[in-house]
This record gives structure tokens, C-alpha cells and sequence, in this order.
């Protein structure tokens, strides 16, 4: 039977606070871990969903509807758009909220690490929503071009910050790509078709966009992909036939990339422990170094149905560590613990 090696945290962890999140994944996982995550504690619990609150307060974008759509954590849901006659080029949207999150974490980490909680090496991880993620999310129609350019240099100016502010060799960056699957797959799973708003080729889009992303952290730092389909209310916006189309846009990225991947991560629903969904993995090719992890941890089922994915995966894998589908902060209360112990009974330390 195959021992997968090492686990990753794909972000979000259902705690209360960066502390308890990251005192708890040194203590359960220790050697397991090269990066832990502060868990996207606060108003980032639901992901992107703080954005529309964050970015409809820049003179230029209207929120859509005169009613708020209450959110979780007092979020307002209502979509957004760029008020009549306003040049997108002109707007000045205010800082997002990634880098002063991931500054006051990182303060916390650099304690813990200092009172032996955290291993010397282990890095400190940010997870960073794709620009695409937030537009397609939240505007429509011909507003998705006009925002991109403005809303991808925000998200860069947050990289900026944290690169800034947090040493290299203690930094790891990963870009969450969930929007991307959608469009790959032309899903609809939450109410409308994902499409691309450029010209061209849908997919050649997505690939010379992450690839940029990749290239925009620097060689000192760790870089990693995380691939989604989506984790609202636990439930996917498309249901993969295989691992096939995961397989072809990494391999695309990794090749349009001018720095390699440090990790890569693709989801496993819970009911494919079937040989038809890995074998795709057979074409994967990662470069020299770079770690998968397989997102078969599911709490619903725990260490017994990670081993079948595991075992299910192997021959299509020779390396691979653990991780869950997606984040775990939508987990229900009480669950965290045993999700991250799953992790510890499945895979072996580095």
C-alpha cells in the first residue's frame, strides 16, 4: 500500500483566530507541513465574499440593487458594476485586504515559531483568490474587461505588500483557482454558465493569466496552485468526470510559466476512488521538485475512504502528500480537529 508523503492546508481552517489555527496545525501535523496558513480567519472566512464590501466603496463602482443580500460575518452580497460614464481606468480601488491580513499573521507566526510551537523551515503561507475569481464573481457583461486590468493590479499591489513585508525565504504564496475550472468546464452549478469575456481562445486565456500570476512572486519565494471546483455549502459547481481536464491545465501553466511550480493541488470529489478518475494523472508533468498533493481528505468518511482515493491513486502517482478538496473553514463547528487528524494517519512525515 502506498504512504503519501507530507499534507498541505489548502487555506481556509475552521478556528476562531490565526493563532489557535496555526498552533494546532504545528501541534496535530508538524513534520507533515513545509507551510502553514493562518486559516483565513475574520472577514476572509467566506473567501472572496468580503470583496464586493471592499471594492464598492471606490468612487466609480455602484453595488447592484438597492437591498442588502446578507452574507455570513455581516457581509452584504450584492453584485457590483462600474457607474454609467465612468472610465474603469480612472477608478482607484482602496487596498484589499490580503496583505495587512497576512502582515498582522505573520507576526503571530514569527512568535510561535520562536516559542518552539512552529518548526524552524516551515513557511508561512497566503493564499491569494485569482483576479478572475473576484470579477467573475461579482461583475457582469462588458465590466468584466473594463475591471480586469484595474482589479489585477490591486491583487499585485497586495502581493507587493507582502513581499515587502515578509522575508522570502519564510513566504510561500498560493493562487486559488476555482473560477478557471468553471469556465474549462462551462459549468453552471451556481445559477449561471462560467464564461470568458476575451477574445480568443477561452483557455489559452486562463493559461497566459495563472502563468503571469506565477511569475509575478519572485524566485526566493515558494509558489503554488490550488485547483478547485468550488466549495459553496460543500458542494461543487461541476462534477469532474475525471482528473483529466485538472491535468491539462496545469500541465499548460507549468509549461507558459517562466519559474517552477512549488506544489501543485487538485481536488478528488469523495465518491472517486475509481481507477477512471486518476488515470489522467498518468500524462501529469510536473517539473524537477515540484510536490503534488491530492485533495482526498473528506471528513465525512475520514481515514478509511482517504485510503481507498490513495490506493485508487497510486498507480497514476508515484509521489504525492494529502490535503482536503478545498479549504476547511466551512466545515461544521467541531469538525476541524478530526479532519486534521485524518491528515496525520494517512501520510508520513518529510
Amino acid at each position: 500500500m502506498t504512504t503519501p508523503r507530507g499534507a498541505l492546508l489548502v487555506g481556509s481552517v475552521n478556528y476562531d483566530d490565526a493563532e489557535t489555527t496555526m498552533r494546532t496545525a504545528a501541534g496535530l501535523l508538524g513534520p507533515r507541513l513545509r507551510r502553514i496558513p493562518d486559516g483565513e480567519v475574520g472577514i476572509r472566512f467566506h473567501w472572496i465574499m468580503f470583496q464586493p464590501d471592499v471594492l464598492g466603496g471606490a468612487e466609480g463602482i455602484e453595488r447592484v440593487g438597492a437591498e442588502r443580500i446578507p452574507f455570513g460575518a455581516g457581509l452584504d452580497a450584492r453584485p457590483l458594476r462600474i457607474g454609467e460614464g465612468v472610465d474603469a481606468s480612472s477608478i482607484v480601488l482602496p487596498p484589499l485586504g490580503y496583505a495587512s491580513a497576512a502582515i498582522e499573521s505573520y507576526a503571530t507566526f514569527r512568535r510561535l515559531r520562536s516559542e518552539g510551537a512552529i518548526a524552524e523551515g516551515v513557511r508561512f503561507q497566503v493564499s491569494l483568490p485569482t483576479p478572475l475569481a473576484v470579477i467573475s464573481s461579482f461583475f457582469s457583461g462588458d465590466d468584466r474587461a473594463a475591471i480586469e486590468p484595474v482589479y489585477t493590479a490591486a491583487i499585485r499591489r497586495e502581493l507587493d505588500g507582502i513581499l515587502t513585508a515578509i522575508p522570502h525565504d519564510d513566504l510561500a504564496i498560493q493562487w486559488d483557482v476555482a473560477s478557471e475550472m468553471g469556465i474549462i468546464e462551462r459549468a453552471a452549478g451556481y445559477g449561471r454558465i462560467m464564461e470568458a469575456w476575451w477574445p480568443g481562445d477561452p483557455f489559452d486565456g486562463l493559461v497566459e493569466r495563472l502563468a503571469e500570476l506565477i511569475d509575478a512572486v519572485p524566485a526566493g519565494v515558494e509558489v503554488g496552485v490550488h485547483l478547485c471546483y468550488g466549495d459553496a455549502a460543500e458542494k461543487h459547481f461541476a462534477e469532474p468526470a475525471d482528473a483529466a481536464n485538472l491535468v491539462r491545465f496545469a500541465n499548460a501553466v507549468i509549461t507558459a510559466a517562466h519559474r517552477p511550480l512549488t506544489w501543485l493541488h487538485l481536488p478528488v470529489p469523495i465518491e472517486r476512488d475509481d481507477d477512471a478518475y486518476f488515470s489522467p494523472l498518468d500524462a501529469l508533468a510536473l517539473g524537477e521538485g515540484t510536490e503534488l498533493y491530492l485533495g482526498l481528505v473528506h471528513r465525512e468518511d475520514g481515514a478509511e475512504g482517504a485510503r481507498r482515493r490513495i490506493d485508487a491513486a497510486a498507480p497514476h502517482a508515484a509521489e504525492f502528500g494529502v490535503a482536503t478538496e478545498c479549504g476547511i473553514g466551512r466545515a461544521p463547528a467541531g469538525s476541524t480537529e478530526g479532519i486534521l487528524n485524518t491528515h496525520a494517519e494517512v501520510a508520513e512525515a518529510w
